[in-house]
């Protein structure tokens, strides 16, 4: 579909651009054996950068929903349609999702249901009628809500393991309740790596709900008719409060874990996700208009790029890899190399350390990624679901 990018905030543009970029880098190493430890997913409790980028994307969906149905709601929209649309829309962008599991066996017995954009989906389906229908006093209690009721399930609920065992409490891998019920409603279509839990199972994705709520109470606050540095101030101690209760949380409550969404995990992030927009927000949309501010632009201008058609690219990146790795190209020794294999070899081939070899081909990948999007953004062809 070809639009405009009329009335757009270039910073939440530049900041979306930051973490589809980001993604791409970490998804597309040349080697998984050999990554530096910031580009690799904490194991399970913990966390690395890496483990920012997806609840970013989230957060970034909240905020831009928050914008774009405000806008909709000053021209008169009718709520119902607005949330027809918003369904419309999450639907198309579940289904993409799970036609890329389909790729390359097209095999509808053992094909991964969940995924990072079927969670997408979920999230914006979930949220929808919370942002339509609700203010931000609901829209808080309903963030207090999905983490109780997440935190009840998955502490208090008694549930056997893998291995037969029944215990309550126990978040760790395959044995928890959200895992459990994985099992029981997608047993076979679960992440290949673990096939008894998937880190983008159902009952993670409430937490992962509440952190596109924490996007969406933010772009509330943006919309505020307060100057921009109070707004930048605001999210900037906002920030600095999540970050710190979630650490507490860690400490004290439920564990940082990315592949269970914990609460402690979805606040930590958010503190993060608001302490970097509100710089992009300063920097790019806060300064008064002069050569400092100029420059900065100039310098985000591939990230809004980038930000521009991120799901498409994010998807895109996502098929190119998966034919990378089941294209296979007969040696003359009759063996045959992937031809990702292939690619990579001039990459092992330098006097580098494998690790930054295996960056070194993520780096091209993504500047591929990137030509993908300049291309797209000077016909000025935005697609859209």
């Amino acid at each position: 579909m070809q639009g405009t990018a009329q009335d757009r905030l270039l910073s939440l543009d530049a900041f979306r651009g930051f973490t589809i970029a980001a993604m791409v880098l970490v998804n597309n190493p040349g080697d998984w054996s050999h990554l530096y430890a910031p580009l690799a997913h904490a194991k399970w409790h913990g966390w690395t950068v890496t483990d920012w980028i997806f609840p970013f994307f989230l957060f970034i969906g909240g905020v831009s929903m928050t914008l774009s149905l405000g806008r909709r709601a000053d021209a008169g929209a009718d709520r119902g349609r607005l949330l027809l649309q918003l369904y419309k829309r999450a639907a198309i962008i579940f289904l993409i999702g799970f036609l890329l599991n389909l790729v390359p066996r097209f095999d509808f017995g053992a094909v991964r249901i969940p995924g990072v954009l079927q969670r997408i989906a979920l999230c914006t389906m979930a949220a929808a009628p919370i942002v339509v229908y609700c203010g931000w006093r609901l829209q808080c209690a309903a963030i207090g809500l999905l983490f109780a009721l997440y935190s009840a399930l998955q502490l208090l609920v008694p549930v056997p393991g893998p291995d037969g065992a029944i215990a309550a409490g126990l978040l760790e891998p395959g044995r928890d309740f959200g895992a459990w019920l994985d099992r029981q409603l997608l047993d076979g279509h679960l992440w290949a790596q673990s096939k008894t839990w998937d880190p983008e199972g159902i009952v993670s994705t409430l937490p992962a709900v509440a952190s596109q709520l924490a996007g969406v109470l933010c772009g509330r606050w943006l919309a505020q008719a307060l100057p921009l540095a109070a707004r930048c101030g605001g999210m900037l101690a906002a920030g600095v409060l999540l970050v710190l209760a979630g650490l507490a949380m860690d400490a004290l409550f439920m564990p940082i874990n990315k592949s269970l969404w914990t609460p402690s995990y979805a606040v930590f992030t958010t503190g993060w996700a608001l302490l970097l927009f509100a710089a992009f927000l300063w920097a790019l949309d806060g300064l008064r208009a002069g050569a400092p501010r100029d420059a900065l632009r100039r310098l985000a201008t591939p990230l809004v790029i980038y930000g521009m058609n991120a799901l498409f690219i994010f998807a895109l990146s996502g098929l190119i890899a998966k034919m990378l790795g089941f294209i296979r190209l007969d040696q003359a020794d009759g063996a045959q190399m992937s031809l990702k294999a292939l690619l990579y070899l001039p990459f092992r081939s330098l006097a580098v350390a494998p690790e930054t070899a295996s960056l070194l081909f993520a780096i091209v990948f993504n500047l591929f990624m990137f030509a993908v999007a300049w291309m797209l953004w000077r016909r000025r062809w935005f697609i859209k679901v």
